[in-house]
């Protein structure tokens, strides 16, 4: 873990570049530290987008696009820990989609759920590849 789905509205599929926001938010991730620390094990991160292709928002009046993030982490780290990830995530997000933003109705949105490692089960051999001698 981390793993971090991203739904957006398929309006967004031609012009919203949804393959660099998964870059973009993976490298955000892999960069978080607390105490000169990685803050998540980078054999762990995944992000991955899902198009929405049935949805209305509001009055279903006009062409709306939304995308909502959900990071999903263990258990554990502290608020300020969380709290920073949180806002690196959502600016980067702001960011990629700022030219949208300013041409359309855009909604954005994020959140994080923390889980319990007990709820999980894992098998994932990508961990090796980043361990230090």
């Amino acid at each position: 873990m981390p793993h971090l789905v991203i739904e957006y509205t398929a309006n967004l599929e031609a012009d919203g570049d949804l393959q660099g926001l998964c870059n973009k938010a993976a490298a955000v991730l892999v960069s978080q530290q607390s105490d000169g620390k990685p803050v998540y094990p980078i054999g762990g991160v995944r992000v991955r987008a899902h198009r929405i292709d049935t949805w209305c928002m509001a009055d279903g009046q006009a062409d709306y696009a939304f995308v909502h993030a959900n990071l999903k982490i263990g258990s554990g780290r502290a608020d300020t820990v969380k709290q920073a990830t949180g806002d690196a995530l959502f600016d980067t997000i702001k960011s990629h989609f700022a030219g949208i933003y300013a041409s359309r109705y855009l909604a954005l949105s994020m959140e994080i759920n923390e889980f319990s490692e007990a709820g999980t089960w894992k098998h994932n051999n990508v961990h090796a590849r980043f361990k230090r001698p």
